[in-house]
């Protein structure tokens, strides 16, 4: 195909105008439309108002910035005639008949053109059914704000051209933004990665594990990840959130893994989006959020004589704090466990412990500053509290919850590394390209992949396994790509022998090798 040059915006809201900032700076002749002139000089306006800023911040020259608004005009309407335009980018509403009628004007109209659709959630496949061409359309999302967020997904429909891929690669990449394939399925790739975190932080607030704050604390501090779930789904707006999970477990038939939660209904029932309406998970006054103060712990290595089961490392943490730790279980001395992927109780039972002088403590954070503590049921309050004390004298926070199933930032992070390996099995993304979609989408320190092998697939595995032995939810079962990967010891981004791979190499003498 030949060369883009000459681009066609459709739609001047927020993600259209991003695109024609960043398509305007990369040297492409760009026209920006809409059904509403004003939305296009407003949007025009914009542009120039960011291009300005940047020229006054030093990042380019005056010269430079005349030139990119000078490649930005006004376009006479989204579906005018036009031969000379090379690619069309489609960024309107999220309604399919719309898009459907739009596409159906501009391949008559912009005969020449490659037809892309910036759908987060639309399938390609079926945008580009009301076409006579259907091999002309490819999908290319861009997050928002454009100039950014540098991923754009690449999604080909079932009876795209092929050779679009490479060019709507090679545009993306000239744009300086970062390129990756995914299917056309609900969700494409990152926003069925981003399932995970919210669900199952949904999850363990359904079942009164700890308060949103809590589990935020928990998933920041233990996890590294810059935003705690509930932070986020505040930020993006439960109107917004809820309705993409509910839209990508519809598309995957209720897989038990991308299950919406009846909490967020309620909320959004409610009126309770997040930081649009002043209040969410959490109040906002003038857009800041009112979080719970922590509790104070006062230090005191001293509080209690502590036994700590089965983990040197972590007993000589506490010994060089200052704390008593005993070698064996006292009735004076409270024992802590460490457990991974089952009850707190469960391991007190299997060792002989009082689960009455019995904390859990997630070994995921031992080493970090942030420690959960896992209270049992039957645990004396009176007794195992001071505990809290020791832990602190030690350089923790420590953050209580309830004894359920397994802690929260095993069972965060599992769902998170299960969901990313099932789309590693299923095709819709790449291992390489599942890692850098969490990272510049999702703003993961680390992608899921990378997040297990830090952890452990084993250990992964076990967590999985354990609250499936435990719940017999579904929504734990093992990816075939983890158990696998993680019983022959291999990396998660293997994508392993095929038999394409063995018919293409029958004719290799391997003594050669």
């Amino acid at each position: 195909m030949e060369p883009i040059e000459r681009i066609r915006i459709v739609g001047a809201g927020a993600m259209g105008r991003g695109i024609a900032q960043v398509a305007a700076t990369a040297g492409y002749r760009v026209e920006l439309t809409d059904t509403d002139d004003a939305a296009v000089r407003a949007a025009l306006e914009f542009v120039a108002s960011m291009i300005q800023r940047s020229v006054d911040k030093g990042k380019r020259s005056a010269d430079e910035g005349e030139a990119i608004l000078a490649r930005l005009t006004a376009g006479a309407a989204p579906t005018a005639p036009a031969a000379d335009i090379d690619l069309v980018i489609e960024a309107v509403v999220e309604k399919l008949p719309i898009k459907q009628a739009i596409f159906t004007e501009l391949e008559t109209a912009t005969p020449n053109a490659v037809l892309a659709s910036n759908t987060s959630s639309l399938s390609i496949t079926a945008i580009a059914s009301a076409l006579r061409d259907p091999s002309r359309l490819i999908g290319l999302h861009f997050f928002n704000p454009v100039p950014l967020m540098s991923l754009v997904e690449v999604v080909p429909g079932l009876r795209t051209a092929p050779a679009l891929v490479d060019t709507a690669t090679a545009f993306v990449t000239r744009l300086g933004h970062t390129p990756i394939l995914a299917r056309d399925t609900p969700g494409f790739l990152v926003n069925h990665l981003g399932r995970a975190l919210p669900s199952e932080a949904l999850a363990i607030l359904s079942e009164q594990v700890a308060s949103p704050a809590d589990i935020d604390r928990i998933v920041r501090d233990t996890l590294g990840l810059r935003m705690g779930p509930f932070e986020l789904m505040d930020l993006t707006g439960l109107d917004v959130s809820h309705p993409v999970m509910e839209t990508v477990s519809a598309g995957f038939y209720g897989d038990p893994r991308l299950r919406p939660s009846p909490i967020a209904a309620t909320r959004v029932a409610a009126g309770l989006l997040g930081r649009k309406t002043g209040e969410g998970f959490y109040r906002y006054e003038d857009g800041v959020p009112r979080l719970p103060a922590e509790p104070e712990i006062t230090p005191d290595a001293a509080a209690i004589p502590v036994h700590v089961h089965n983990h040197p490392d972590f007993a000589a943490t506490l010994r060089r704090s200052g704390a008593t730790v005993l070698e064996t279980p006292d009735a004076e001395a409270v024992s802590l466990v460490l457990p991974v992927g089952e009850p707190t109780y469960r391991v007190a039972a299997r060792y002989g412990l009082d689960p009455a002088l019995t904390l859990g403590i997630d070994p995921l954070g031992i080493d970090r500053r942030r420690l959960t503590v896992i209270v049992p049921s039957a645990a004396d309050l009176v007794v195992v509290a001071p505990a809290l004390r020791v832990l602190a004298a030690a350089g923790y926070l420590p953050t209580p919850t309830t004894d359920v199933t397994a802690p929260v930032a095993q069972r965060i992070m599992a769902t998170i590394v299960n969901l990313s390996c099932a789309l590693a099995e299923h095709g819709i993304g790449t291992p390489e390209d599942i890692d850098r979609g969490a990272r510049l989408g999702l703003g993961y320190p680390l992608g899921p992949l990378e997040l297990g092998e830090s952890a452990g697939t084993e250990r992964v595995v076990a967590i999985l396994d354990g609250l499936y032995a435990y719940t017999r939810d579904p929504r734990y079962r093992v990816s075939t790509w983890l158990r696998a990967r993680a019983e022959q010891r291999i990396s998660l981004h293997t994508r392993g022998a095929r038999p394409e791979d063995l018919l293409t190499n029958r004719g290799t003498d391997v003594r050669s090798r």
